[in-house]
C-alpha cells in the first residue's frame, strides 16, 4: 500500500484527466492561457508525480494572442485505447460571454514524452470534450451551450459517433442528460454491464462537486444517482475545497480511483481566497450494493490521507530537464519563448529578456513565469539593466493574470522633487525600483525607491499569511520596499470575474516604445517549503 497526501500535483493543476497505461498513471491537466499546452505528468504510485511533458502544437501557429485571462485551452481529456494516447481538448475564446467560441481538437501520440500529431477539428458543441472507446468505436462525449436569449449555458451533455479514420461524425448527436443542476466535464466508463458518465457539477467554485449518472445503453437513457460521489460545498471547514471534476481509472489488482481538482484556501477576513487555483487530487474508489461507486473512506468529502494498493516500486529515474533552458517548470503567456524576446545563449548562465508589450496585454508580453506551489513562498532574482525611460522596466513579479499582480520593477522616474512629465528626451532623471498593485479597480504606484544601476541588483519577495513582502540586497542586507501588500488579491476568488488560473512567480520586461530595451536575468529561485 502506498499513502498518498493530497493534493498530489500542487499548484495550478487543474481538471485532471487520469489514465493508465501499463505500470504508469498519466494526468493531463487545463494550461487556459499560459504554455506550454496541456501539461502531463506521470507517476507510477499516485502518490509522487513528475512533469512527462506536453502537447506541442495544440492550437494553430503555436498561438494563444488575443485570448482572454482564462481562456485558451479548457480541461483537456487524456485516453488510452491500448496502443496510442488521445487528447481531446477545447480553446475557448471567450469567456464571460453567451458565446464560448470554442474550437475542439484532437491529437494523438504514440509516447506521452513524444510528438503529438497535428491536431484536427472536431464538432464544437461545448468545452470540455471527452472521447469514448467502446467495441472498436469511437465515440464524442461534449457539453453542449445554448447561447440564445434564455438559453441555458449548460444545457445539457451530449455524444456523437466518430469515424475512427478520417475522424469525422458519422450519424447524428445524441442528447443523454439534462438537468437543472449545472453539470459538465463529462467522463465515462464501463462497468458491469453499465455505462458510467462521471460528471462535473454546479460549476467551479466552492458549490463544485461530481455526480454519477448511468445507463445499460451508451447513448441513454441516463438515471442520475441520488447523490454526489464528491463534493466539499457542505462543509467549508474542510481543507480540501471545489473539490469536483472527476475522473474514475482502474488499477492492475481491479481497485478504483478518482482524480478531481480542489483547492486550498486562505481563509482571510473578505472570505477564503484560493491563491494557489485549483490543484489535483486522488480518492480511492469502491463500488456499493446497488452498482455505484462511492469513496472507499466514505462520505462524500475529500480526504487528505488516501491509501493506495500501489506496489512499492524501485524510484524510477526522473526525466530530464528539457534541454531548453527555458521549459519546464517555466511557463509563458499566449505562446512559447523565443529567441526574438528570450535569449539564453548571448551571457552564458542570464536570461536576457526584450521588452515587449505591457503586463497587461494579451499579444506580447516579455514573461517567465513559475508556479507557486505553497502558501508560504519565497522568490528573488538578479537583475542587470539601465532603463531610459519609464516606458522601460524589468523585475520581478507574482501575477494571476492581467487584472491581478505585484511587480517590483527597475525603471525610470524623473528627478526627485518633479512631477511626471512624459518622455524626458533630454536625459536626466533617476534609476528606480517601482513597485506596482494591480486589482480589479486599478493600478497604484505602492513605493518608489532610487537605486545605483550600475551593478547588478538582486530583487526578492517572501510570501507569508496572505502577504507579500518585496526587498532588494543593498550593502548586502535586505531592504524592504514598500509595505506588504494583499497577495489574497491574486486568487481564483478575489473580484467578480471568471478565473480559473493560479499564482505564479516570475520575471518580466517591458519597452513600449520600440522594443529595445533589454534586462539580464540570472539566479532566479522560487521555494515553497
Amino acid at each position: 500500500m502506498t499513502l498518498l497526501h493530497n493534493p498530489v500535483i500542487r499548484g495550478f493543476a487543474p481538471d485532471p484527466s487520469l489514465v493508465r497505461a501499463g505500470d504508469w498513471y498519466y494526468v493531463a491537466t487545463s494550461s487556459f492561457e499560459w504554455f506550454p499546452t496541456i501539461p502531463i505528468h506521470r507517476s507510477r504510485d499516485l502518490a509522487h508525480w513528475e512533469y512527462a511533458g506536453h502537447v506541442q502544437g495544440a492550437v494553430p501557429g503555436d498561438s494563444l494572442a488575443g485570448v482572454p485571462d482564462s481562456g485558451g485551452i479548457w480541461a483537456p481529456s487524456l485516453s488510452w485505447d491500448g496502443e496510442r494516447f488521445w487528447m481531446v481538448y477545447s480553446v475557448v475564446r471567450s469567456v464571460g460571454t453567451p458565446y464560448f467560441d470554442t474550437d475542439t481538437y484532437v491529437t494523438t501520440a504514440a509516447e506521452i514524452g513524444g510528438k503529438w500529431a497535428p491536431p484536427r477539428r472536431l464538432p464544437s458543441h461545448g468545452f470540455d470534450p471527452a472521447l469514448v472507446h467502446d467495441e472498436g468505436r469511437l465515440w464524442l462525449l461534449n457539453l453542449q451551450n445554448d447561447h440564445r436569449p434564455g438559453g441555458r449555458r449548460f444545457a445539457g451533455i451530449v455524444l456523437t459517433e466518430l469515424d475512427r479514420q478520417t475522424l469525422s461524425p458519422t450519424g447524428g448527436t445524441h442528447l443523454l442528460l439534462q438537468h437543472e443542476r449545472l453539470i459538465e466535464g463529462p467522463k465515462l466508463v464501463r462497468r458491469d454491464g453499465w455505462y458510467h458518465l462521471v460528471l462535473a457539477e454546479g460549476g467551479t467554485g466552492f458549490e463544485h462537486g461530481v455526480r454519477m449518472a448511468r445507463s445499460r445503453a451508451l447513448t441513454g437513457p441516463y438515471e442520475l444517482d441520488d447523490r454526489p460521489l464528491l463534493t466539499s460545498r457542505d462543509d467549508p471547514s474542510l481543507p480540501l475545497q471545489k473539490a469536483g471534476h472527476g475522473e474514475l481509472a482502474q488499477m492492475p489488482d481491479g481497485d478504483w480511483v478518482l482524480s478531481h481538482l480542489a483547492a486550498r484556501p486562505l481563509r482571510t477576513p473578505d472570505g477564503p481566497r484560493c491563491t494557489l487555483g485549483r490543484e489535483t487530487a486522488v480518492q480511492a474508489v469502491t463500488w456499493d450494493a446497488q452498482g455505484w461507486p462511492r469513496l472507499r473512506h466514505g462520505g462524500t468529502h475529500p480526504a487528505v490521507e488516501v491509501e493506495v494498493a500501489t506496489p512499492a516500486l524501485a524510484p524510477e529515474p526522473r526525466l530530464g530537464a528539457p534541454d531548453d533552458a527555458l521549459g519546464w517548470p517555466w511557463s509563458t503567456l499566449r505562446g512559447y519563448p523565443d529567441a526574438s524576446w528570450a535569449d539564453t545563449t548571448t551571457r552564458p548562465g542570464w536570461i536576457r529578456l526584450h521588452g515587449r508589450h505591457g503586463p497587461e496585454s494579451r499579444w506580447a508580453h516579455s514573461l517567465l513565469a513559475r508556479r507557486i506551489t505553497e502558501h508560504r513562498a519565497e522568490a528573488e532574482v538578479t537583475v542587470q539593466a539601465r532603463p531610459r525611460t519609464f516606458t522601460q522596466a524589468a523585475g520581478l513579479v507574482l501575477r494571476y493574470d492581467s487584472q491581478a499582480y505585484l511587480s517590483l520593477d527597475l525603471t525610470w522616474a524623473e528627478p526627485a522633487g518633479e512631477g511626471q512629465h512624459g518622455q524626458q528626451w533630454a536625459g536626466g532623471g533617476r534609476t528606480v525600483l517601482r513597485l506596482v498593485e494591480r486589482e480589479e479597480s486599478g493600478t497604484r504606484e505602492a513605493a518608489m525607491v532610487e537605486v545605483d544601476a550600475s551593478a547588478p541588483l538582486t530583487l526578492g519577495v517572501t510570501v507569508e499569511e496572505g502577504r507579500a513582502r518585496f526587498w532588494y540586497v543593498h550593502e548586502g542586507e535586505r531592504t524592504p520596499v514598500g509595505p506588504a501588500l494583499d497577495f489574497t488579491q491574486l486568487s481564483d476568488d478575489h473580484g467578480s470575474r471568471l478565473r480559473f488560473t493560479g499564482s505564479m512567480a516570475g520575471i518580466h520586461a517591458v519597452d513600449l516604445v520600440d522594443a529595445s530595451f533589454t534586462a539580464d536575468f540570472t539566479g532566479f529561485r522560487l521555494t515553497c517549503p
